[in-house]
């Protein structure tokens, strides 16, 4: 990690991430590519205690707004 940064994940705050494709290409253009990252998407949640606020798929990008839920 870059010296001057902190990991804040377990901080119980919302986080926004954008995250686009490889050369901003249209990879996620059709309906079966945006069902298996959806399923991604879906086991991600579930087995890092995630809760996904919204999310958008769009044909060259996504953007997620989420939490991590702290384990009690």
């Amino acid at each position: 990690m870059p010296l001057g940064l902190e990991r804040r994940q377990n901080t119980g705050q919302l986080h926004f991430i954008t995250f686009s494709c490889y050369h901003r290409l249209p990879y996620l253009e059709s309906a079966k590519s945006k069902d298996i990252l959806e399923q991604v998407i879906e086991r991600t949640r579930r087995s890092d205690n995630v809760t996904i606020y919204a999310y958008v798929l769009m044909p060259e990008h996504v953007h997620l707004l989420l939490r991590r839920v702290a384990h009690t």
